[in-house]
């Protein structure tokens, strides 16, 4: 086909093709090299002999990918087309179409793909993966009994297909559910992914720009304002670029870290709002007490919603951990730690102004009367009291999120466990 191609009237071209389905209709391509700049790459030369004619219109009359792209490029005035390397292959037939078409050639700039740490491609494919990996590392032939048939679409009859099937995917309703309830993580793929698990937006930017692009002067850290500024095609990298998770963490660790509290406040908020009602509906008044008491202790957004679940759970739910540090802060020493947490109700259940600040001060003055001074020795053991185990935002902030009646309710309940508790 050529320019005068176009000067068919439709009823003419309608009736070609109508006249000659099944049949495709192909490209010829010319006897000549095809030339065109790339703004990262270079002049890219294509010999003849490396190209085949190729179909621009199917046997049911639907325009392939190279046709379609050509013409909506056209159409919609587009001057430059930054896509991956893997598409360079594509581009001298985009090319010569755009001749025999009488179209503009827009700018064209191949950016090198980005990997994972072990150089395959990434690919929505990994969290299907990841999923498939734990499941039959826990030998589970059916889904897990506690997800109901409202969480996940998939049931037993189509579970062994699924783990089976390369080509079986679940929706993303049904990754997260899954991955939820059996406390698997999922590697970050689309931008959801990683809004989902609390990363900032514009650290995310600023990591992936960075992926391909140089921004020249040891600069790493910048902006959205000085990468409009500053961003140049000239600059993008060549070579393939590795996602490294734990950079990127480090990145929205420092972005955090350099909030201000009420900003930080706002955001975790939002994210809650997104994400965690459940959390904001438990702490109501509380909730912005939470978020401060969390902001140094957090890498990402949805941190705190992980670490901090106990908040949720009823006060004679609270289970505890199995470890060697939770049985030496509640067993270990004379007095114990349940000792002092007997020791020590009683000035709690007094505290009638129940603050940060209050609980504090008293739980202070009793570590310099019974503890020797030792914070820690009456400390530790009301986090696991009142959590279940021995990590949790600083103590007295996590007493006053709790309030008064929670906390002495969870210390009863951890005495009435004294025994289990002495041989955990």
């Amino acid at each position: 086909y050529d320019r005068a191609a176009l000067n068919l009237d439709e009823a003419t071209v309608r009736q070609y093709l109508d006249e000659n389905r099944p049949h495709v209709i192909r490209f010829r391509i010319p006897n000549e090299p095809v030339t065109f700049h790339d703004e990262v790459r270079g002049e890219i030369t294509t010999e003849p002999d490396d190209l085949d004619d190729f179909v621009i219109l199917k046997a049911d009359g639907w325009p392939t990918y190279h046709f379609a792209v050509v013409v909506d490029d056209e159409l919609m005035g587009v001057t430059h087309v930054i896509r991956a390397q893997e598409h360079l292959t594509n581009t001298p037939k985009h090319v010569l179409l755009q001749q025999a078409l009488g179209f503009r050639t827009p700018t064209y700039a191949h950016v090198s793909v980005v990997t994972n740490p072990d150089g395959s491609k990434m690919s929505k494919r990994d969290q299907d993966k990841a999923l498939r990996n734990a499941v039959r590392e826990m030998s589970l032939d059916a889904p897990p009994p506690e997800i109901g048939a409202d969480q996940l679409s998939i049931r037993d009859e189509q579970w062994a297909w699924w783990l089976e099937s390369k080509d079986r995917q679940l929706d993303t309703n049904d990754a997260h559910a899954l991955a939820e309830t059996l406390d698997v993580t999922l590697p970050e793929i689309n931008v959801e992914d990683f809004r989902r698990n609390g990363y900032l937006p514009d650290v995310l930017i600023n990591y992936l720009a960075l992926l391909g692009w140089n921004p020249g002067g040891d600069v790493e850290k910048f902006d959205r304002h000085f990468l409009v500024e500053h961003f140049s095609l000239d600059r993008i990298i060549k070579s393939p670029a590795k996602f490294d998770r734990e950079k990127l963490l480090a990145f929205n660790l420092d972005a955090i870290q350099a909030m201000s509290e009420d900003d930080f406040v706002r955001r975790l908020r939002e994210h809650a709002e997104r994400y965690h009602g459940k959390f904001l509906d438990a702490l109501g008044d509380r909730f912005d007490l939470f978020a401060r008491a969390n902001q140094s202790r957090c890498k990402t957004l949805d941190d705190p919603f992980r670490t901090d679940q106990f908040f949720l759970l009823d006060d004679d739910a609270i289970t505890y951990e199995s470890s060697k540090a939770v049985r030496k802060a509640m067993a270990g020493g004379s007095p114990t730690g349940l000792e002092h947490l007997e020791a020590i109700l009683p000035r709690l259940e007094a505290i009638e102004n129940w603050t940060a600040e209050t609980v504090e001060t008293e739980v202070r003055a009793y570590a310099d009367e019974r503890a020797d001074g030792k914070l820690g020795k009456v400390a530790q053991p009301l986090r696991i009291a009142v959590s279940g185990g021995p990590v949790s935002p600083a103590i007295f902030e996590t007493l006053a999120i709790l309030g008064r009646s929670s906390t002495v309710n969870r210390i009863r309940h951890c005495l009435s466990r004294r025994e289990s508790l002495a041989h955990v």
